[in-house]
């Protein structure tokens, strides 16, 4: 793009606080890479923003934050897009890659307002996310849930009013907003599975766009890119969506071969469960390659009992085993 190839790179992105603060941090990264580098935000007001009481599944699901901040990119006004990963759909356009994906922040979720084992007994607990809800009545049956959605401060600030007890968010959100002392309760992975991309940043832009590519190469982190890949991979087989409760989260694990220059294999845990959290089926594999092992962990979360659950009944099929978002 002309910015780029000018010293001066625009960056997409959701006008919230914290895509803003996401914004600053990528803007931060580059500028320490290429020193004197112009970097400008061009904040996109999204479709999700504009209808933020409104369940996602009726306003366009998952890419309902993407799509507009991706169509800046597109149409010239800014030449790179920057995302929470978590938002984005499992396999992009072939015109566009994701040039720069960042360390990592906490991927794990959260309580503000109670300890998980301290809620009293039918507390009201507040999320919009599918995911969470499911996991957390398998853990806590009792649990009431009330759908949330808005901007971060709004969620925060529904814990202990209209009867609400605890919200659910994510560590990464809060720690990028500096809101680390409102939370309650940090959520093991291990009871509780991030969503795919959670706490990761990812920076999108045309895959013809040479310059602006060589650009963000530079901020790109190869663990959270190959982790990212492989949960994204895990999605990408199961077709899962922010409606429908999906969880995958990748770590390396182990060491490479000496002086073979291989990254770490990864170890990549998935689960599917069914909206009420009756049922949860949770399983882990292990492998060099993020998008297979990716695929592996979809396939197998299938064939051990989540193709009979409603929503996933044949969903899949059409992708095979080795099908994978590309980096």
């Amino acid at each position: 793009m002309a910015g780029a190839r000018s010293g001066a790179l625009r960056l997409a992105t959701r006008g919230s606080p914290l895509a803003l603060r996401q914004t600053e941090l990528v803007t931060a990264l580059l500028q320490a890479a290429h020193p004197g580098l112009d970097v400008s935000p061009v904040v996109v007001s999204t479709k999700g923003d504009q209808e933020a009481s409104a369940p996602l599944d009726q306003i366009g699901g998952q890419g309902v934050f993407v799509a507009e901040v991706e169509r800046a990119v597109a149409d010239g006004r800014a030449d790179a897009a920057v995302h929470s990963a978590k938002d984005m759909p499992s396999v992009l356009s072939d015109a566009y890659v994701l040039g720069a994906v960042p360390p990592r922040a906490d991927a794990r979720d959260a309580l503000v307002g109670g300890r998980l084992t301290a809620l009293p007994a039918g507390a009201l607990i507040a999320t919009g996310s599918a995911r969470r809800r499911a996991q957390l009545a398998n853990l806590r049956p009792d649990l009431v849930f009330r759908d949330l959605r808005g901007n971060m401060a709004r969620r925060v600030a529904t814990a202990g009013r209209d009867g609400v007890t605890a919200v659910v968010v994510a560590v990464a959100a809060m720690e990028r907003l500096g809101w680390l002392d409102q939370v309650s309760d940090v959520l093991d992975p291990m009871d509780v599975l991030p969503q795919a991309g959670q706490g990761v940043v990812a920076v999108e832009c045309r895959a013809d766009d040479a310059p602006t590519r060589a650009l963000l190469a530079a901020i790109d982190d190869d663990a959270t890119h190959r982790a990212l890949r492989a949960e994204r991979a895990v999605l990408a087989a199961l077709g899962g969506s922010c409606t429908v409760p999906v969880g995958a989260y990748a770590v390396p694990f182990g060491l490479a071969a000496p002086g073979s220059g291989a990254a770490p294999p990864l170890r990549v845990s998935g689960l599917v469960a069914s909206a009420d959290g009756h049922t949860v089926i949770r399983l882990e594999r292990q492998g060099d390659d993020p998008e297979a092992v990716g695929a592996a962990v979809a396939w197998a979360l299938l064939e051990n009992g989540g193709a009979a659950i409603e929503g996933f009944d044949g969903v899949g099929a059409a992708a095979g085993p080795e099908r994978g978002p590309g980096r």
